[in-house]
C-alpha cells in the first residue's frame, strides 16, 4: 500500500502539491520588477505638450516680429535723417555759393565805371607810343584790373561780329549796316560781363537792321 503511493507522488511530479500553491500564489501577487525605464506618456499628455510648444512658438514669432518692427522704424527714421540732412547740406552749399555770388558781383558792378574809363583810356592811347610811360603804365593799370576780375570768376565778354542775344547783349541801336546780315552785332560800346550764368551786366551794342 505504500509502495503504491509513492508511486503515484513520483508520477504526478515528484513535489507535494502544498509546496506548489505558495508559488504560484506568491508570483500571482508580486509586484512587476522596475527595469528602469519610465512610462510611456499617454496620449492627452502628449497633446498637452504638442499644445504648448507651439504656444511658445507664436509668441515668439509675436516677439520676433515686434522686434524686426521696430528694427524697420528706426531704420526708416534714420534713412528720413539722412535725408534731410543731405538736403540741408545741398541747400547751404547753394546758399552759401549763391551769396559768395552776389558779393563778387556787387563788387565788380562796382568797379565797371572804372573799368570803362580804363578800357576808354587805352583806345583813346591806342595810337600813342607804347614807349611812353605814361601809356604804359595805363595800359598794365587796365590789364590788372582785368585779370582781377577773371581770379574773382568773372568772365568779360565783347560780342562783335556774334548774333544779337537779348540775355547777354543790350541794343543801344539799330541801323542797316552794308555787308552785315541783319541781328548781327556790329559795334560794342561796353563790354559785358558775367558769373557763371548769372549776366553782372549786358555788353552794350549796336545791332545790323
Amino acid at each position: 500500500m505504500a509502495d503504491s503511493d509513492e508511486r503515484h507522488r513520483r508520477n504526478s511530479g515528484g513535489a507535494p502539491a502544498s509546496s506548489a500553491a505558495p508559488r504560484v500564489a506568491e508570483e500571482a501577487g508580486a509586484p512587476p520588477e522596475d527595469d528602469g525605464r519610465e512610462a510611456a506618456p499617454s496620449v492627452p499628455a502628449e497633446a498637452e505638450q504638442a499644445e504648448n510648444h507651439e504656444q511658445q512658438l507664436e509668441r515668439d514669432l509675436d516677439e520676433l516680429a515686434a522686434k524686426a518692427q521696430k528694427a524697420d522704424e528706426y531704420l526708416e527714421l534714420a534713412q528720413r535723417t539722412r535725408a534731410d540732412f543731405e538736403n540741408y547740406r545741398k541747400r547751404a552749399a547753394r546758399e552759401a555759393a549763391a551769396a559768395q555770388a552776389r558779393g563778387v558781383a556787387k563788387v565788380v558792378r562796382e568797379l565797371l565805371p572804372a573799368v570803362d574809363n580804363l578800357d576808354r583810356a587805352v583806345a583813346a592811347l591806342g595810337a600813342a607810343s607804347n614807349g611812353d610811360e605814361l601809356v604804359a603804365g595805363v595800359k598794365l593799370v587796365h590789364a590788372e584790373v582785368i585779370a582781377a576780375i577773371a581770379r574773382a570768376g568773372v568772365e568779360r565778354f565783347c560780342p562783335e561780329g556774334e548774333r544779337f542775344d537779348p540775355e547777354l547783349h543790350e541794343a543801344v541801336a539799330q541801323q542797316p549796316v552794308e555787308g552785315a546780315e541783319p541781328g548781327t552785332v556790329v559795334e560794342v560800346y561796353q563790354c559785358g560781363y558775367r558769373l557763371g550764368d548769372f549776366v553782372i551786366r549786358p555788353a552794350r551794342v549796336l545791332v545790323a537792321g
